[in-house]
């Protein structure tokens, strides 16, 4: 048996990105490729898979910390060819170090250097400082891992209190055996940090042999902790607030300092925001990067107050609870990105929305005669893959839909791929995956496709590349009802079709009127691209295609 750690895996350019779900617990036994913990970005959610089969000894993450690539997820018991662990390492040490004896010694083996029985190496245990008399302080950053080589003056954590932030030193130079404590956790002065393989010299070897059936557990440890308190002189002063008082100009009170760390004060003190007046939604009410930059999307929407002109008038704060009960629920991180990206899309780009229906009658007869052949292919023939595929003629057609502005304001990129997104409602909010080249692939393959994506965003399995490049989008509520809605273009794309629900009506045929299946369409678009003319070829076009699809083979 050995024990073997699980890192997070290599998450492209994602950093800090959110753990959700927990997927595990210690002691339960896991076969290969079972899910670890579900990891979520700003775009999509992912599971993490187990690289090898065995029994969780210990969860190195929390739901709700940040991760990127290289941190540790788990310690797994695998039977596979023993390796150097850290337990194994330390299992090793650990005998040569303490005589047989002496038990008092062996029941508390942190407290003295572990002379290794290869010689010339001894495993201390360093221990947190002394921290001004704080008690259970939070534990916001662990900067080592096991097998790290240090070096003196490098940090083993980042220690929080609600007013300061500190990072905990190493004494000495060594390779890094265990890790005693985790992010989130909670820590107070003389609680071990790690367990540091370290260099001995010739006179220390020979004291540590000397001393070692001399002194008592408790000798021990008043002189370690002597050691480590001294050689740690530095950071162990009482922890002081570290930049609220050069921010006291604001007229705010510094009764109740913000809670935030280093990182999220640097770059607080980059962007010119006191971090006082920011709301935090971590832990215990800390501040973090998102909180900060939303904070700043706020402000820069306010803009000036209307007053002066300039800037949208904010909305009045009301207390509903005034006027019956009330429950508070969180919007799920995908519902306010959704939010922000359609208020900044409605914001910045001059809407105009055009409707019509297309007769998708022989559309309709045509494909209830493919059922038969859609059950043994093991598809679902919807009208979705046929609008996919009238869609990429239209884009073909008329190339200014299937563009973009550029950044610059003074230059249209053209595209020569075909991407349409799909809209999928699903629990957690509405979600766009992309099918690729629509115009190279079969109405089959279209249906086989869109059906998979629909169902890996219900089940949050989407990655950040199933959602990336679109050039338009439909939007169907046809399932749903309604006659005819306005959707929000899904910028940088110019175009976004919505799908309403089929109805019957009557249809003159130039002798009579017959009964007609008509789809309403709502064809939104970027004014600033595209103009009333354009809109409406595209749209004639895409109704015409769709009333004779023989016209999709020309």
């Amino acid at each position: 048996m050995s024990i073997e750690i699980i890192k997070v895996p290599d998450l492209g350019d994602a950093e800090g990105v959110d753990v959700i779900e927990i997927c595990v617990a210690v002691g339960d036994q896991i076969e290969k490729e079972d899910s670890l913990i579900v990891l979520e970005t700003d775009k999509a959610s992912m599971e993490i898979p187990s690289p090898a089969a065995g029994k969780v000894v210990a969860i190195k993450v929390s739901n709700g910390d940040t991760v990127s690539a290289g941190d540790v997820i788990v310690e797994l018991e695998t039977d596979a060819a023993e390796q150097p662990t850290a337990e194994t390492s330390e299992a090793k040490t650990e005998p040569a170090a303490q005589p047989q004896e002496a038990s008092s010694t062996a029941e508390a083996p942190s407290s003295a250097p572990v002379v290794s029985s290869a010689g010339g190496t001894a495993v201390e245990s360093i221990k947190v400082p002394s921290i001004g008399g704080a008690e259970a302080v939070d534990i916001i950053e662990v900067c080592v891992s096991v097998g790290d080589e240090i070096n003196e003056g490098d940090s083993l954590i980042v220690l929080e209190t609600d007013k300061a932030s500190m990072e905990i030193p190493s004494p000495k130079a060594g390779k890094v055996v265990s890790v005693s404590i985790k992010e989130g956790d909670t820590t107070s002065e003389g609680a071990e940090i790690v367990q540091l393989e370290v260099a001995l010299t010739t006179s220390d070897a020979a004291v540590s042999e000397q001393a070692a059936p001399e002194k008592t557990t408790a000798d021990a440890e008043v002189a370690e902790t002597k050691t480590k308190t001294e050689s740690t002189s530095t950071p162990t002063a009482p922890l002081q607030p570290q930049s609220d008082t050069s921010q006291a100009t604001e007229g705010v009170s510094r009764k109740d300092a913000a809670y935030a760390g280093p990182a999220v004060r640097k770059l607080a003190r980059e962007l010119g925001v006191d971090v006082v007046k920011v709301s935090g939604s971590g832990p215990k009410g800390r501040v973090t990067k998102d909180d900060l930059k939303d904070f700043v999307k706020t402000t820069l929407t306010k803009g000036v107050s209307a007053a002066g002109g300039s800037g949208i008038p904010v909305v009045p704060a009301v207390d509903f609870s005034q006027f019956g009960e009330v429950s508070l629920e969180p919007l799920s991180k995908i519902h306010k990105l959704t939010a922000e990206n359609m208020h900044r899309s409605w914001l910045n780009v001059p809407h105009v929305t055009q409707f019509d229906d297309a007769n998708i009658s022989e559309l309709e007869d045509f494909r209830q005669t493919l059922k038969a052949e859609a059950e043994r292919r093991g598809v679902k023939i919807t009208p979705l893959p046929f609008l996919l595929k009238a869609c990429a003629a239209a884009l073909r057609e008329q190339p200014k839909f299937n563009a973009s502005l550029h950044e610059d304001g003074a230059q249209m990129v053209y595209k020569k791929y075909i991407h349409i997104g799909v809209a999928v409602d699903t629990p957690q909010g509405l979600m766009v995956p992309v099918i690729r080249d629509v115009d190279k692939k079969s109405i089959w393959e279209l249906a086989a496709e869109s059906a998979e994506l629909a169902q890996k965003a219900k089940d949050r399995k989407l990655s950040a590349a199933d959602m990336q490049g679109g050039c338009f989008t439909i939007s169907s509520l046809g399932g749903i009802g309604g006659l005819g809605f306005t959707p929000i273009v899904n910028t940088p794309e110019v175009g976004i079709l919505g799908v309403s629900r089929l109805t019957v009506k009557p249809l003159w045929n130039g002798k009579e009127f017959v009964p007609a299946k008509m789809l309403p369409l709502s064809l939104s678009y970027d004014h600033r691209a595209i103009n009333g003319g354009d809109a409406g070829r595209f749209l004639t076009y895409l109704t015409e295609v769709l009333a004779d699809i023989r016209r999709l083979v020309l």
